[in-house]
């Protein structure tokens, strides 16, 4: 009953004429990106972070996350009509989703893509609201000590899964760490790695770093990549998936949902794993498991359901915990900070409108997604059309403004083009930007929970190991680091056999 009082709050919140048009915009921008490929939700939300500056951090939130799973539903189209996918968890659409256009089928595959989106996002919204309050009092058991090592376990977690090698991406979660060690510590007020330079002494701002590691190193690769869009023309019809549809699809549905709901609130999960995972559990399990990748409608439904529930429930972590379990959570985690709210278990307490204003915006936010997905499917894949050579420009021009409208200054757009070329090279050569975010946004935190819990033991490490819930984060944290040096294990582990496909 205290959950729905908590909900009709949020509702009250999310029903406000502005926010409803921060929801409505979140997902159709999201929609958009999904649509379009070379652009996804991360290096949107980079470039619409400062836009957000300027409003409540309720309408932020509502906004930044309608982006986030608007691009989930984006994402099927163009992987069924042109074979290419808008964003990453749309890869596995491709697959199956192409296959049934050319057979004439589009329209079944976009309609039972729209609805086992919206199905699988609600269930995960509704994840979100019943699991969240109770994980808040679990959340007020943590001290210094066990933020410290659950922080430490979920830069693992993300190397672990990690789609490269794990050395790189522990590279980069310390490159991360150390980017973030910059400026003034903040108990000693000694600065760090600032070379004299009084534009460092407040350290590097988000902003320019993710504008240039998702912004302006997707533009790079893009004038050196021949994107041919070849939409397949057919006419889409048929948008409503027939009862036989429906039949093939519902344990898919089932299975996808489940799949990406757990995997989602895990560290490094996310909805790109999820959807692969999805679509494996559903070829081992379906009876025509055979036949995926003929245009199999099971082989739609499974990814699609799974990167939509697992994009809800990666926001239990971080508006529980505080902890972001992916770069786009961790973007959203900069970005409550910046507005001066700090996510965690006193988020739900200290500002009820923000969590549950945001968690009703999102049951609203899928009938607005599902609305525009359907009817408009022709409209977006007109949008397809917009040649790159008037994209990119504009992308190059919204960083340069982002970034220097922030705090005015010339060294924010230099620290945005050293590290866009930095995101380049890191795409080139295979180094993930994922730790090296999470590492950079959770660095500060990380730092201050370990001198706080240094100063509770009186300088003695020992209370990282005797306080239990440390311990087990810690020795889960150890064993993951382990496996990889297991022959037999280490080639099982999920980022190892996301290269092998590759």
């Amino acid at each position: 009953m205290d959950v729905l009082t908590q909900l009709a709050l949020g509702f009250q919140v999310a029903l406000q004429p502005i926010n409803l048009f921060y929801c409505f915009l979140g997902c159709l921008i999201g929609t958009m990106v999904g649509v379009l490929p070379g652009l996804g939700p991360t290096a949107a939300m980079s470039l619409l972070l400062p836009v957000t500056f300027q409003v409540q951090p309720v309408s932020a939130v509502i906004m930044l996350a309608g982006i986030y799973y608007g691009a989930m539903y984006g994402g099927s189209t163009t992987s069924i009509l042109v074979n290419i996918p808008g964003e990453a968890a749309s890869v596995m659409t491709c697959l199956d989703g192409y296959r049934m256009a050319r057979a004439g089928r589009a329209g079944a595959a976009l309609g039972m893509a729209a609805f086992c989106s919206f199905i699988a996002g609600t269930v995960g919204i509704l994840g979100l609201t019943l699991l969240a309050p109770p994980l808040v009092g679990f959340a007020l058991r943590f001290g210094p000590p066990e933020y410290f090592s659950l922080m430490c376990l979920g830069l693992v977690v993300l190397t672990f899964l990690s789609s490269t090698s794990m050395i790189r991406s522990l590279m980069m979660a310390c490159f991360g760490l150390i980017v973030g060690a910059v400026g003034q510590d903040v108990v000693s007020g000694t600065t760090r790695f600032t070379f004299g330079t009084m534009e460092l002494m407040d350290g590097v701002g988000l902003v320019p770093v993710v504008m240039g590691l998702f912004g302006i190193s997707e533009v790079l690769l893009n004038l050196e990549t021949k994107i041919d869009l070849e939409i397949f023309k057919t006419k889409v019809k048929g948008l409503l998936p027939t009862l036989e549809d429906w039949i093939r699809c519902k344990w898919a549905l089932v299975r996808g949902t489940l799949v990406g709901f757990f995997l989602g609130i895990l560290p490094g999960g996310g909805a790109v794993l999820s959807s692969f995972v999805a679509y494996a559990v559903e070829k081992r399990f379906s009876p025509r498991g055979d036949e995926f990748g003929t245009g199999m409608i099971e082989g739609v439904a499974a990814p699609e359901a799974a990167n939509n529930s697992a994009a809800q429930s990666a926001f239990i972590p971080l508006l529980t915990l505080g902890l972001p379990s992916n770069v786009v959570m961790a973007m959203l985690l900069g970005a409550l900070i910046i507005h001066g709210v700090t996510p965690g278990p006193l988020l739900i307490t200290q500002h009820p409108e923000v969590f549950w204003g945001v968690v009703a915006s999102m049951y609203l936010g899928n009938v607005m997604l599902l609305v525009l997905n359907l009817p408009l499917v022709g409209m977006w894949v007109q949008f397809l059309k917009v040649p790159y050579a008037i994209m990119m420009p504009v992308i190059v021009l919204f960083c340069l403004i982002g970034s220097y409208t922030i705090s005015n200054s010339v060294m924010d757009i230099f620290f945005m083009l050293v590290f866009g070329v930095i995101g380049y090279l890191m795409k080139k050569f295979k180094y993930e930007a994922p730790p090296f975010i999470l590492a950079f946004v959770l660095g500060p935190l990380l730092e201050y929970s370990l001198k706080q819990s240094l100063l509770i033991s009186k300088g003695s490490f020992g209370i990282f190991v005797t306080r239990p819930i440390s311990a087990v984060c810690l020795g889960i944290g150890l064993i993951l680091l382990l496996i990889p040096l297991v022959p037999h294990f280490g080639r099982k582990r999920p980022g190892a056999t996301l290269e092998s496909e590759d």
